[in-house]
């Protein structure tokens, strides 16, 4: 498809990610049903909330032995050098696991369990862990939504232009889910509109809380936007009061 009848083809995106983030997870389902529909192509690439969320006085993500998104996209590295396709089916198998299901991807033990769940070498995870390039793999891709003056994930490049979103929580499919798609890039014909948001009320904030409680069940960490801590999980008590 294309924005207007001068525009080139859009054949492509590129679709920044963090494993953790709840957002990016069902943005990806919905751009994986533009995928069916199109059969454009996607380049799944990294983002780390643990960085940008980090205090001064937290290590870097790549500091630590250990860090629950930051390592797990050290996996997904390592993955993408074989092939796009093999990352695409670790991302979803991963996201579906903390996002859907309630578990925890994050957890080592849990990491290896899935990758072998693939069909793949659970030594991978080892493997990505000893390669000091995978940071730089993560870090790269990181940078390059910095520099665009990006803040979270899902960021998604568009014949060059950034755009944060969409952020939702029911994938739509079929041909709702290229509609969505159109809007999208028919922005890249104004380049000055940089921003829509609807307002959320109670409905829309409990229909949040309860997509959302899978991944409040499944993680071990502190929800933080910009700074400011986020209690995710009062979202559908709150609502159901």
């Amino acid at each position: 498809m294309t924005t207007d009848a001068s525009a080139a083809p859009i054949t492509s995106v590129d679709f920044h990610f963090d494993p953790m983030c709840p957002f990016a997870f069902h943005a990806s389902r919905w751009i994986r049903h533009v995928r069916a529909e199109t059969s454009i192509d996607i380049a799944w690439r990294f983002f780390s909330l643990e960085e940008i969320n980090r205090r001064d006085d937290q290590k870097h993500p790549w500091e630590r032995e250990w860090s629950y998104g930051w390592s797990l996209m050290r996996i997904g590295a390592l993955l993408r050098r074989e092939s796009m396709d093999l990352l695409d089916r670790w991302y979803f198998a991963t996201g579906h696991l903390l996002h859907v299901d309630g578990g925890k991807p994050h957890d080592p033990a849990v990491a290896r369990a899935l990758l072998e769940r693939l069909g793949l070498d659970p030594g991978l995870l080892e493997a990505a862990l000893a390669d000091p390039t995978t940071h730089a793999d993560v870090r790269a891709d990181h940078d390059r939504v910095i520099a665009a003056g990006g803040f979270g994930v899902p960021t998604l490049f568009v014949q060059g232009t950034a755009f944060f979103g969409p952020v939702l929580v029911d994938a739509p499919e079929g041909e709702a889910a290229v509609r969505l798609w159109n809007t999208l890039t028919e922005l890249l014909e104004f380049p000055r509109v940089y921003e829509i948001q609807r307002i959320k009320g109670p409905s829309e904030v409990a229909d949040i809380g309860r997509a959302l409680e899978p991944y409040v069940r499944g993680r071990d960490w502190q929800s933080i936007d910009r700074g400011e801590v986020v209690d995710l999980s009062s979202l559908k008590s709150e609502s159901d009061t």
